[in-house]
């Protein structure tokens, strides 16, 4: 039998996952999550083939070096458009432990941090960052990032210091020479020199910008001039001093050309700004210029043009998207540059990226090949869009947060109740597959305030973060019963469509129905979905499906963050859904079995005109939900003959009627989220014992996502429209 994956093509008929399947998945999932010893030599990280960092760091550690605290995190450039963002660990026994992913292939950087203050470096990780002592760095490989894995040993160029000096003041430099490098010849080498921002130092284009590497990489290529490169600091308090003592000091050591057709300069952020400078400002002394998010906004003379379209054969400019600084600078400067009549080439707004090191690798990568000889693409690069004038968020203070953006860029911010705070986060599901991330907010004022994004479509929820306490946005008037820090928004799009609101007046109905249950020995409330044109005196009764929550949930779960109104009105307009009605109970009791047969089912029937009749009733639910779908299946076989389970393991097997299960169930379909869903192991044991019972089922395949609502959304969507087609 065949795996069926979420979101695939779907197989026809009922299917068995094969023991041989079940126990492979078991013995990666035992790979992936089971707890590591706590020994301080043991890796604190794992990172998969299919890019899930799993992260162990054992909690003696943790207190013997900063001391006990009441959270750990992994901070690193996790986040939307690679920002810098944290990822909360559990404590699990021993150590605090996660699971993060599927991670896009690139370069990653991280510390531990316990209670926001207390760093740490990874020990277990030998890589290191020179001018940031806690990080350390991992690589995710994959196609898109494979000019930044380490070329074949023997095949890449050199790295050397260059020491030189700056008014009697000792500096340095990296060079990298390419491979086959001759000191002495009758050809000198063209030169690139690569600035980088005010908080940089050249080490940062090695440790986070994997120069060597990108260097390494397209020199086995040839897909790059063969130069020398000489990588400075970017701390100097005299620039124009600085770097003609650079230059001068590298033609002193080096076998490079001293004239400006065979010389370039290109720089990061302030870096960036630097090098545009020295190139427009004084035109004889570069002839390629690059600017990687750089900030430069002043004017340029048109009486410079001419000197400048003569004497420099190429200035591009690269810049990130919203979030980054340069972009509305890179706006700005364009518009000059274009009023001025000076040539340039724009390599397009990265929308994957900000002002970080993975938009930087990227444009480094785009540049170089450009350098010292004829190329003949000088469009932007592929998926790279226009500008769309400046990014201008409304000012702090006056609109609701969050502002959201019609491409998916969000703006949060705080009211001024935590002007005194020191750390303030948004934690929100925005991590691959619908994990969380915290992402820090800046103080603006009195205010704290970031913008994140692009966000794909889809429904959002978070909270703010301040000083390790969950609070509301009180701004944001949306609300999660259960949750009340919680807050929620919807960016809008066809991939979200099922989860919109449908025009007013067609959809279905939500109506509250009370009940008594003598299992709480108290009245409880059901929410209760029925269609559009619901028929109370129809001849023949509506199918029922009974849809329960998770633990530490209730009864409002699936309207408020299930979207299950959404998803059943788009489903039934679109003609995807059999009419029926949505009985979404109160599943906190200490036996629901009986609580469902005995108040919930009875109540539903007494309101509505819903079929007892078996064939036409389903039950379903996630988590803790999903467990009590399995007891009635287990107690009651044939009750229903429709029943899914979300995120949750079907357990024992003992005194399982499983030829009475097989006769009275027409569908019993299963999902699961990935390995960062926490039943993820469990799950995949039970469908042994299901095998083992020789108990038919469908699995659904893995959903991408966590123990979280983006993988029930999409489960009730995959359920919903199967439901008393059979």
């Amino acid at each position: 039998m065949t795996l069926q994956y979420h979101g695939g093509v779907r197989p026809t008929g009922v299917r068995r996952l094969s023991a041989a399947i079940v126990a492979g998945v078991m013995a990666i999932a035992a790979v992936l999550l089971a707890p590591r010893p706590a020994a301080a030599d043991t890796p604190w990280l794992d990172v998969s083939e299919d890019g899930y960092a799993s992260f162990t760091v054992p909690a003696a550690y943790v207190q013997a070096n900063v001391g006990q605290v009441s959270q750990v995190v992994i901070e690193g450039n996790f986040g939307p458009s690679f920002t810098w963002a944290e990822f909360g660990l559990t404590r699990r026994g021993d150590a605090w432990s996660g699971v993060l992913g599927p991670l896009k292939p690139g370069l990653y950087y991280y510390q531990v941090t316990g209670d926001d203050t207390k760093g740490l470096k990874d020990p277990t990780n030998g890589t290191g960052v020179a001018s940031k002592p806690l990080w350390s760095t991992f690589l995710v490989q994959g196609d898109s990032a494979r000019l930044l894995a380490d070329a074949p040993q023997g095949q890449g160029g050199k790295v050397e210091t260059l020491t030189y000096r700056v008014k009697n003041k000792e500096r340095s430099a990296l060079v990298w020479t390419p491979p086959g490098y001759q000191a002495k010849g009758p050809k000198g080498y063209p030169v690139l020199f690569l600035r980088s921002g005010d908080d940089g130092t050249a080490t940062d284009w090695l440790d986070l910008g994997r120069a060597k590497q990108i260097f390494d990489n397209l020199s086995a290529q040839g897909a790059m001039a063969p130069m020398v490169v000489v990588i400075g600091d970017g701390d100097a308090s005299d620039d124009d001093k600085e770097l003609k003592d650079l230059r001068k000091a590298a033609a002193d050591k080096y076998h490079v050309l001293r004239d400006p057709a065979h010389q370039a300069i290109a720089g990061v952020s302030e870096g960036g700004t630097r090098a545009l400078r020295a190139a427009l400002t004084t035109p004889g002394r570069f002839a390629y210029v690059g600017s990687f998010s750089g900030l430069l906004e002043e004017s340029v003379s048109r009486a410079d043009a001419n000197a400048i379209n003569r004497e420099v054969k190429l200035v591009r400019l690269y810049t990130g998207n919203v979030t980054d600084p340069a972009y509305n600078a890179t706006n700005r400067l364009t518009k000059a540059l274009d009023e001025a009549g000076i040539d340039y080439e724009f390599d397009g707004v990265n929308p994957d990226a900000g002002a970080n090191w993975s938009a930087w690798q990227e444009n480094l990568i785009d540049f170089v090949p450009r350098l010292f000889r004829t190329v003949s693409d000088h469009g932007p690069s592929a998926g790279h869009g226009p500008l769309k004038g400046e990014f201008d968020p409304p000012a702090a203070g006056t609109t609701p947060t969050p502002f959201l953006t019609e491409d998916g860029f969000v703006t949060f911010e705080t009211t001024t109740d935590f002007k005194d705070a020191q750390h303030v986060t948004v934690w929100a599901n925005w991590a691959p597959g619908g994990s969380w991330l915290r992402v820090p907010l800046s103080r603006d004022g009195d205010r704290w305030r970031a913008t994140v994004g692009p966000l794909d479509p889809w429904f959002y929820y978070y909270r703010v973060i301040v000083d390790r306490v969950a609070v509301k946005d009180v701004s944001n008037p949306t609300k999660v019963t259960t949750e009340p820090t919680w807050s929620t928004f919807l960016i809008p799009g066809e991939a979200s469509r099922l989860l919109s609101d449908v025009p007013d007046g067609q959809g279905g109905k939500v109506e509250s129905l009370t009940y008594r249950s003598n299992v709480a020995n108290q009245d409880r409330t059901a929410l209760v979905w029925t269609p559009p044109g619901y028929d109370p005196d129809r001849a023949e009764p509506y199918p029922v499906f009974y849809l329960q929550h998770g633990g530490g949930q209730s009864y409002t779960d699936w309207v408020e963050m299930g979207r299950a109104k959404q998803i059943l009105d788009h489903q039934f307009l679109d003609g995807d859904l059999v009419p029926m009605v949505v009985v979404m109970g109160n599943g906190n009791v200490s036996n629901f079995t009986k609580e469902l047969r005995e108040n919930i089912a009875p109540a539903a029937r007494a309101r509505y005109n819903i079929s007892s009749d078996p064939s036409q009733q389903a039950l379903a639910g996630l988590s803790m939900g999903g467990g009590h779908t399995f007891g009635v299946l287990k107690a009651h076989p044939g009750e229903f003959a429709y029943i899914a389970a979300f995120s949750a393991g079907f357990g024992s097997g003992a005194g399982v009627d499983a030829e009475a299960i097989n006769n009275g169930t027409k569908l019993l379909r299963l999902y699961v989220g990935d390995q960062t869903d926490f039943v993820y192991p469990s799950f995949m044991a039970s469908l042994n014992t299901l095998n083992d019972l020789g108990i038919r089922y469908e699995f659904d395949g893995v959903t991408p996502g966590p123990h979280g609502w983006d993988v029930w959304q999409k489960n009730l969507i995959d359920l919903a429209p199967r439901l008393f087609k059979r």
